[in-house]
């Protein structure tokens, strides 16, 4: 659902794959997610321009996101549970990014886009998503966007917490600091893009799909399997992980983990193209882990 895909060109709409996304949620009874309404990457040039190829005025780019917006949730109303209104609006010291809506329109559109959205499904659950809540400074930048939101008056009922983890830095005390001080905020924390990346990390471990790294030997250190030590760490980190969201289960109210087997994992081919990575909780057989079984003890204590 993302801008490139579900609306490619000025005049067109491709809603193939989304449609197919919420037939197949509906007929399992299954609580549907959207993700995402607005986000600085994989949206088209042409929406920040003219058709002389000059930037947009922030009328019109305000327009052209209330449009799409309407468009899109209004589809889907009443069958879309949750959206991602925003996707990844911060730098890591906590200000907003300056991206191209922000250059053009400004920094309230960040709350435009929420209030089209409620506008547009006044039922939908609405999301603010991000990388690295477990960072303090960039929490903190997320907390004042949720303030700024509810003193618009825009119902924001979750901020999501992505947790693409690595097992050098992805302890569990930080996902607990961050879900109490979200919570604090008056909001819910949903866990939206769960993995735990194992291999070599040299670009501290940020989860910019802008950034390519080189593919080097030492990269890529497990291609024949993973060592039973190293499996040993993850196991123990997602247990870990686990017992925190268990015990806040009042506040997290779902995980989501990005991606369902190693094999298919994007850590496999970002920033790294080629890597053999494991950071999932099945393997890459689609067999599971002792990791997984290690979550289910969590629910079970």
């Amino acid at each position: 659902m993302k801008w490139a895909v579900i609306h490619p060109r000025p005049d067109s709409y491709d809603f193939t794959l989304a449609d197919k996304y919420v037939e197949f949620g509906q007929q399992h009874h299954m609580f549907i997610v959207g993700h995402n309404l607005c986000w600085h990457s994989q949206t088209p040039a042409w929406v920040f321009k003219d058709d002389k190829g000059n930037p947009l005025t922030r009328e019109t780019l305000l327009q052209r996101l209330h449009d799409h917006i309407q468009t899109v949730v209004g589809r889907y109303k009443g069958r879309i549970q949750s959206w991602d209104v925003v996707n990844e609006a911060l730098n890591e010291d906590g200000t907003l990014r300056q991206s191209q809506w922000q250059k053009i329109i400004g920094d309230d559109y960040v709350v435009k886009a929420f209030q089209y959205a409620h506008a547009a499904d006044p039922a939908a659950q609405l999301n603010y998503n991000d990388y690295n809540m477990e960072n303090p400074a960039k929490r903190k930048g997320a907390i004042e966007l949720v303030k700024k939101l509810k003193e618009a008056g825009v119902p924001v009922a979750v901020v999501g917490s992505q947790a693409h983890l690595h097992l050098s830095n992805g302890i569990a005390a930080d996902e607990e600091a961050a879900i109490e001080e979200l919570s604090a905020a008056g909001v819910k924390v949903a866990i939206t893009e769960l993995d735990i990346d194992v291999l070599p990390s040299t670009w501290n471990h940020t989860a910019d799909v802008g950034m390519k790294v080189e593919q080097k030997p030492d990269m890529n250190p497990y291609a024949n399997g993973l060592p039973d030590s190293v499996q040993q760490k993850l196991t123990k980190r997602y247990a870990d992980l686990f017992a925190v969201f268990w015990k806040h289960r009042d506040v997290v109210n779902r995980v989501t983990f990005w991606g369902t087997t190693d094999k298919t994992s994007w850590l496999n081919n970002w920033p790294v193209r080629g890597r053999t990575s494991y950071p999932l909780l099945f393997d890459r057989d689609g067999k599971p882990k002792p990791a997984f079984y290690a979550v289910l003890k969590t629910a079970q204590k």
